[in-house]
C-alpha cells in the first residue's frame, strides 16, 4: 500500500500520487499516460495531472490496481 509520508515531490497535489516504492515498470505510464509520467534522473513514475472526469479516474485506478509493488496511492490531498 502507498504512503503518503513517502510520496515523491514530484508529484501534483491531489488525490493520486506515486511514493518511492516505484520500480519504474512502466505499467501506470502505459495505461494512463495523460497522468503518469518518468523522472528520468531518478528513474520512477510520479502523478503529474489529477483526473477530472470519471473515465480519467477510472484510468487512474486501473493503473493503481495493476501496480506490482503498490506504489500508487488513492488517499492523497484534495
Amino acid at each position: 500500500m502507498a504512503e503518503k509520508d513517502d510520496k515523491w515531490p514530484d508529484n501534483v497535489a491531489g488525490k493520486f500520487y506515486v511514493d518511492e516504492q516505484c520500480i519504474d515498470c512502466d505499467l501506470c505510464r502505459e495505461t494512463a499516460p495523460d497522468f503518469f509520467k518518468r523522472n528520468d534522473d531518478e528513474a520512477f513514475s510520479f502523478v503529474y495531472n489529477q483526473p477530472e472526469s470519471q473515465e480519467d479516474i477510472d484510468l487512474c485506478m486501473e493503473a493503481l490496481e495493476g501496480c506490482p509493488v503498490e506504489a500508487i496511492g488513492d488517499d492523497g490531498d484534495d
